[in-house]
């Protein structure tokens, strides 16, 4: 008798579970997107959101909370019911933000969330205003080097991604550039084309267009290999700063404690939906690399690019400014 209520206590706790995410969603998802509309995680965002809602026949509805490089919103996220119904898709500066910020963040960001899945990967290129009197990075270099404190450089925000890739190619490269902070990558690339700020690392997604109509020069591209969206475009490890390579990605996050069959399925649609024709050629057409991912890969990589990120951080130096 006692070994028959041994096996009946514990399937009274997984049938609901089990059960929770048959029905799960029975109503509209809200997912937070820290950044601008018109950056590349709120376009990520939108193109994976949408296919998913389409197989799971409910709507994801988009809440845009800019500022203070993601962080806003993901306090927003962090404090929210671990239910599945509040999510977030947020970039690689979320793991650097817990090492600008500190303890000036209301969360902690390996323990108040839970990684979902990668969604994508983000070239990011170096860039310039035509103005500038460069065409290659060993020429940017060299006129940094000559004009120390003298150039701005615009990024999505203090910790962002752009912020970083940037802060590791002053240090690699022994230039010094003044930062100027923007809320979301649209801003920073509005900067940038306007004349406001005459360097960005930027996504080649935000800037592509700009490029082809000879708005904005690039220089060279941040990973390790070349891009096929701008071939002629080397490397910057080939171009002067050998060694030089960084990955920022965008994935997506539920509150710390949300039930695994939730997080499971939801991981499960949002590889559907990368995997999908349509997804893969809107993604390729902002220059954006599909990634799928199971949630466990996700959280390791959490973890890793953790560590990463903060020793770039402390090595290079970067901070709120």
């Amino acid at each position: 008798m006692h070994w028959i209520i041994r096996a009946v206590i514990p399937a009274l706790f997984v049938l609901p579970f089990g059960v929770l995410a048959q029905t799960y969603p029975d109503k509209p998802v809200r997912v937070v997107i820290p950044w601008p509309p018109g950056g590349s995680n709120d376009i990520v965002g939108r193109i994976v959101l949408q296919k998913m809602g389409e197989s799971l026949g409910q709507q994801f509805v988009i809440d845009n909370r800019p500022g203070a490089a993601g962080s806003i919103g993901a306090d927003i996220v962090a404090k929210a019911p671990s239910d599945g119904y509040t999510l977030m898709v947020h970039s690689t500066t979320h793991v650097g933000n817990a090492h600008i910020y500190g303890k000036q963040l209301n969360y902690e960001t390996l323990r108040d969330f839970t990684g979902v899945g990668l969604l994508t990967a983000q070239p990011g290129v170096l860039t310039v205003h035509p103005s500038l009197p460069v065409k290659t990075t060993g020429d940017f270099l060299a006129l940094a080097k000559s004009r120390p404190g003298q150039i701005l450089y615009s990024s999505s925000g203090n910790g962002s991604a752009p912020h970083l890739q940037m802060a590791l190619l002053a240090s690699m490269a022994a230039i010094r550039l003044v930062h100027v902070p923007y809320k979301g990558g649209a801003p920073q690339v509005t900067a940038l084309v306007s004349g406001e700020t005459q360097v960005s690392f930027a996504t080649i997604g935000t800037v592509i267009n700009q490029i082809r109509q000879g708005r904005l020069r690039p220089l060279g591209v941040g990973s390790a290999q070349r891009t096929k969206a701008l071939p002629g475009v080397p490397t910057l490890s080939e171009s002067g700063v050998p060694g030089y390579e960084m990955a920022p990605w965008v994935g997506m996050f539920a509150p710390a404690g949300t039930p695994k069959a939730i997080i499971d399925r939801l991981n499960a649609e949002a590889n559907k939906a990368l995997r999908s024709p349509d997804v893969v050629l809107k993604l390729e057409t902002q220059v954006l690399d599909p990634w799928t991912s199971t949630p466990e890969e996700f959280n390791a990589r959490l973890k890793a690019d953790y560590e990463k990120y903060g020793r770039l951080i402390q090595l290079t130096g970067a901070k709120i400014e």
